[in-house]
């Protein structure tokens, strides 16, 4: 995956030798919060995981009871706080949350942990060290370009973050309720954003739970423009070069986290109550 958010600034020379330069603080841009204890990064991690799931909920992307968002904890690395199963994407809380240990029981919080969700984050957290969050849920378009078992194209900027760095998993081996199908899932994975996954929807992964979760909402909206797209007639890629140069610009893991800010001013201002 490309450069970490807390390696900027990054300096890159465009395709005709202009120098495009996207950092971290440069012209007023935000940047990642550092140095923070552990108690302060688990609270800036929860506060985010709780937005992700009220933008999620927003979004539509809840169905049912599927779904879920994990975010490591910086003090134990081996657990993860994710969503009670059966809550609504809508009315979560910080304080809803559970954290889970590698046997995947609650060490806190009250609630009961999706068996699917904790083979499958599990496994991706294991396997990616560098994954701080990861994202799965459900949503509709994730879910009819995920039955055609193709890659995403790179036919738009949007969708060029994704190029040659999101895995595709063609394999459906059931609901993801027992430790096989969710190492196979992270083995898709693999050391990209994410994956499709075959007759099931979409996961992305960042080194932010704001990073994965906009991962998330924009691979959605890529998927549903790729099958509009499709309906009408044929897509044209863009090509290779200019693909691979726009994946660097848009798809690294700052831009990823920066893309999500807007999304957080907009749901903690309309919806403060998920920090309660």
């Amino acid at each position: 995956m490309a450069t970490d958010v807390h390696d900027a600034p990054v300096e890159q020379r465009g395709r005709h030798g202009e120098v495009n330069v996207f950092r971290a603080g440069d012209s007023g841009l935000p940047a990642p919060p550092q140095n923070l204890s552990s108690a302060e990064e688990r609270l800036l991690r929860k506060r985010e995981l709780a937005a992700a799931f009220r933008l999620f909920g927003e979004f539509g992307f809840s169905e049912g009871v599927a779904g879920h968002v994990t975010a490591r904890d910086p003090e134990y690395p081996d657990h993860f706080w994710l969503n009670p199963f059966s809550m609504s994407f809508s009315q979560i809380r910080v304080s809803d949350l559970l954290l889970v240990n590698e046997q995947g029981e609650v060490v806190q919080g009250n609630g009961v942990v999706n068996q699917a969700g904790f083979y499958i984050h599990s496994a991706v957290h294991q396997a990616r060290p560098d994954v701080i969050a990861a994202a799965h849920a459900h949503s509709l378009h994730g879910m009819a370009f995920a039955s055609l078992g193709v890659p995403l194209d790179p036919i738009t900027q949007d969708g060029a973050a994704f190029y040659r760095d999101l895995g595709l998993y063609t394999e459906y081996g059931g609901p993801a309720g027992y430790q096989d199908e969710g190492q196979r899932i992270a083995a898709a994975v693999g050391d990209t954003k994410g994956a499709i996954l075959r007759n099931h929807g979409l996961i992305t992964c960042g080194h932010t739970v704001g990073e994965a979760a906009w991962w998330f909402i924009t691979l959605e909206r890529s998927c549903r423009v790729q099958l509009l797209a499709m309906a009408a007639g044929t897509p044209i890629s863009i090509d290779d070069e200019t693909a691979e140069f726009t994946r660097k610009e848009v798809g690294s893991h700052y831009a990823g986290w920066l893309s999500f800010r807007p999304l957080w001013d907009q749901i903690t201002t309309q919806q403060p109550d998920l920090f309660d």
